[in-house]
């Protein structure tokens, strides 16, 4: 006897169907749900395993420019109603910024002159030096960034899953998807009816849509990254960004003293340039410290990590710590979507919606960018919200 397929009509299906269930993906279920819609989570995997649980967990808001910073904002407000309602390990830590080069000091006094200092704290010499553990005396200043906030990705992830499931949004895992059409997922345990699709699936965007991947630009950036022991002079109370940070995120950047530094940068190291090193630290609740990170880039990544990579970081770590010893715990490779551009944003398709964040920067702007995708399909029919004419 054959079966029918499932009928489209609301009772039967969905309103909408999220593809993946990384930050971005959850993030879409979450608002999608909240808006009052039937949703269902398609997740390949047991569980999610890709870039959402290998990075820093560092919610960076702070050093986002443009559409970056604008769903950045609406992050920080999303992850701090999940610590509440879902349980989400969250730490108002705010961000520290060593500066141990006066060329990456002027960066964060330009910053701080246009963001003022609600949002960037200039650092003396002497406080850098007493509030961060780095080797004795070797900042020239630093800086706090107070809105900057603190998750582990391998706790958040689990627990928003969690308290979606518990919120009556319905997971399918350990299904693949292999086609999507409008209004249904084409799995491999069966059609899924949906009167909206959400497609976030990082950089394996490539593999429902290739033609979007080679006309935006998209390829897999593959990161070193470890976690170690060790026996810091003083806790890490908030995650640390160095120099190398000041010339990748967006903010720092655009400061006009971010082009020398980078000159200076790359001069002096250009071995730690070929690694595209970005340095940056977050300490776990349990005391280890992550430790990261280097990126390459191609249509392809090898899972082949060199030690060589690990070794620079291992040194780098111990030259700006004043540290002997580090004992090494685990080493991972993380991989995410890259870019020309911070988002992939496309309704590909009617009802059709891809969303990844292309740039490295999910887990800081995942929740406001899904939010802003759900929220430009909702139903005009929907109950108006508080406050609404």
């Amino acid at each position: 006897m054959s079966m029918s397929p499932m009928s489209t009509s609301p009772m039967s299906g969905f309103d909408v169907a999220v593809v993946g269930s990384g930050i971005i993906g959850l993030g879409a279920a979450l608002a999608a749900h909240r808006r009052g819609q039937r949703v269902v989570v398609i997740e390949r995997g047991s569980e999610a395993a890709g870039a959402s649980v290998r990075n820093f967990g560092h919610l960076c808001f702070t050093p986002q420019a443009g559409l970056a910073r604008e769903f950045a904002l609406a992050s920080r407000e999303l992850w701090l109603g999940l610590a509440s309602d879902a349980g989400v390990w969250i730490r108002e830590s705010g961000t520290l910024v060593a500066a141990r080069r006066e060329d990456e000091l002027a960066v964060l006094q330009e910053l701080a002159a246009a963001r003022g200092g609600a949002e960037v704290e200039l650092l003396s010499a002497a406080e850098a030096n007493e509030r961060m553990p780095l080797a004795p005396g070797s900042a020239v200043g630093g800086a706090f960034l107070p809105q900057d906030l603190q998750a582990n990705p391998r706790q958040a992830i689990g627990a928003l899953a969690a308290y979606l499931e518990r919120e009556g949004v319905e997971f399918r895992r350990r299904t693949a998807v292999g086609a999507v059409r409008p209004g249904r997922v084409e799995t491999s345990r069966g059609p899924i009816d949906a009167g909206r699709v959400v497609v976030a699936v990082n950089h394996d965007i490539d593999l429902l849509y290739p033609e979007v991947a080679e006309r935006v630009g998209i390829v897999r950036c593959a990161l070193d990254m470890l976690r170690v022991s060790t026996e810091l002079r003083i806790p890490l109370v908030a995650p640390l960004l160095t120099g190398w940070s000041l010339v990748r995120y967006g903010a720092f950047s655009a400061t006009p003293a971010a082009v020398a530094l980078r000159e200076r940068l790359h001069a002096e190291s250009p071995a730690l340039a070929a690694l595209d090193l970005n340095q940056m630290y977050t300490q776990l609740p349990d005391g280890s410290l992550i430790v990261g990170d280097t990126h390459v880039r191609g249509v392809s990544v090898a899972p082949f990590q060199a030690e060589s990579a690990f070794e620079s970081l291992l040194e780098v770590t111990r030259e700006l710590f004043g540290l002997e010893h580090l004992r090494v715990i685990e080493r991972w490779q993380g991989v995410y979507a890259s870019g020309p551009n911070d988002f992939l944003i496309e309704e590909v398709e009617p009802g059709v919606h891809l969303a990844s964040a292309t740039t490295g920067i999910g887990m800081t702007t995942g929740l406001g960018l899904a939010d802003h995708v759900v929220g430009a399909f909702e139903p005009a029919t929907t109950t108006p919200q508080r406050g609404a004419s």
